[in-house]
């Protein structure tokens, strides 16, 4: 039990000011004696320590208070462990530009707003803890230790701006199973040395991150996997060193990565079977690991054409519009059907999902183009027949996306054929029957294999021209077969 008497001048002043919930400040007003980084050697006048905290924070000294006790102290070094773990404290906690040896631990108790700011703390454990109000961090500095929020509650915001975590092991955030009334604010200046984990938060007031730098190089720099939030924004000169891992997470408004910077890993972001609303992935450069997007889900895609690295895996991706900036469609089409190839290997759903879209916004010629190229990378997996075939029906009608060139080739073997069978006499199959030689007709009735002009069965030639008649025949055959395919595909699609 502690004993008044037996209290330092500075702890007095501490156990005085409480029930009024009066300041004490023991800064010296000099900048270079009032850092907390060169705090331990701090003397015994600005000295506090922990016990004498808890046992204010748990009751001590309310008896005479006719106002709302609470604790604000300055400039104080607070030596020992401040352990409040399992407690419940129903006053406020404000430490500002305070050193504290020991890590601070509320784990699993029940408490009003803390604040701790602008203050050097070798980690904060709040894991299981209920805070109804806010936890306030901001400018702290942690060099040893983490903060660990492991399925704790907060009613109000978590504020880490400005916040400087360097982590003895692989997370400088453990905050599993997090639940947030307020947003969490990472900005201005917030940096941490290892990952942030988040997986299976609950972010109902958002995640601001502009501006921030994560740093677990060969790592995970994020985990937010099945995370739920209305809004992640990670713009502004946000930067990651490791990978940002978003497996599963519901983002219901907007996830921004504005002119941001990912590297430092073989995968940059893992977003597979995340569903967001607006996905804005507009970097500032282009990441130098994989971008992985396998069954994930978004409203709207704004990009850039730096913002995707080498491989891009994209089956499954969803989107219903896309954005880019770009004035000329098919500068547009051409950037677009850049990107799918980034996909490794074929797959038809980044096709199919494209066209998609296209179709929908009206674009049916762009939604052709992708279709069409589909067909052609295609091809390039099938056996040698295959791929015949396949250059049979892209020189024919395209795929069917391109009918109009199967006009184009019977034109010109109708130009060629009525040439060369109008300077030359045939030789009439039976004497005395069938219709008078026009060698129009005639080339027409060769290339149509469907119905009869009565001259392919009146006339024959001798030499080289009946093999020309014969090739057209064949030809005729090829054009149609692939004129039929084609649309067929294009109407079974539709």
């Amino acid at each position: 039990m502690l004993i008044y008497d037996e209290l330092t001048p500075a702890e007095r002043a501490l156990w005085d000011s409480f029930p009024e919930g009066r300041w004490v400040d023991l800064r010296t007003g000099a900048p270079e004696n009032d850092d907390p980084a060169r705090g331990a050697h701090w003397g015994p006048e600005r000295t506090v320590r922990a016990e004498v905290v808890a046992a204010l924070l748990l009751g001590g000294n309310t008896e005479r208070s006719s106002s709302v006790p609470s604790l604000h102290l300055a400039g104080a070094r607070i030596t020992g462990r401040l352990d409040l773990a399992g407690a419940q404290i129903s006053h406020l906690l404000w430490l500002r530009e305070c050193r504290l040896e020991q890590e601070v631990s509320i784990n699993a108790a029940s408490t009003r707003t803390i604040r701790i700011t602008s203050s050097w703390i070798p980690g904060v454990d709040a894991g299981l803890a209920r805070i109804e109000g806010h936890l306030d961090l901001n400018k702290s500095v942690m060099e040893t230790g983490r903060l660990s929020l492991i399925n704790a509650h907060v009613a109000g915001e978590l504020d880490l701006n400005g916040a400087r975590i360097s982590a003895s092991g692989q997370w400088a955030v453990f905050a599993g199973g997090l639940v947030m009334g307020g947003g969490i604010f990472c900005q201005k200046g917030f940096v941490t040395h290892g990952g942030v984990r988040l997986p299976g938060a609950q972010l109902s007031g958002g995640l601001f991150m502009q501006g921030a730098r994560l740093e677990s190089p060969g790592g995970m720099a994020l985990i937010a996997d099945n995370a739920n939030a209305t809004v992640v924004d990670m713009s502004e000169g946000f930067s990651a060193v490791g990978t940002l891992r978003m497996r599963g997470a519901q983002i219901s408004d907007l996830l921004t990565l504005e002119g941001a910077t990912l590297s430092g890993g073989d995968t940059a972001l893992f977003g597979v079977g995340m569903q967001v609303g607006t996905f804005d992935f507009s970097l500032a450069a282009r990441p130098t690991g994989v971008v992985d997007l396998q069954g994930a889900r978004a409203t709207v895609l704004h990009d850039r054409e730096q913002s995707w690295p080498e491989e891009v895996r994209m089956d499954g991706f969803v989107y219903g519009s896309l954005r880019s900036g770009r004035t000329s469609l098919q500068g547009d089409v051409a950037h677009r059907l850049a990107w799918i190839h980034r996909n490794p290997g074929y797959a038809p759903q980044p096709y199919e999902q494209l066209a998609a879209c296209y179709r929908q916004a009206g674009h049916d010629d762009d939604a052709r183009t992708v279709l069409l190229e589909k067909q052609r990378h295609r091809r390039r997996t099938l056996n040698r027949p295959g791929r015949v075939w396949g250059y049979l029906l892209d020189a024919a009608v395209g795929y069917g996306y391109r009918p109009w060139l199967a006009a184009l080739w019977m034109t010109a073997l109708c130009l060629l054929g009525s040439l060369v069978f109008g300077v030359r006499s045939p030789i009439r199959t039976k004497a005395g029957e069938g219709d008078p030689f026009n060698p129009f007709i005639y080339t027409v009735d060769l290339l149509f294999p469907i119905g009869d002009f009565g001259q392919r069965n009146a006339w024959h030639w001798a030499g080289a021209t009946q093999w020309l008649s014969y090739l057209l025949i064949a030809v005729g055959w090829l054009l149609t077969t692939a004129v039929v395919a084609g649309v067929s595909r294009t109407l079974n699609r539709n």
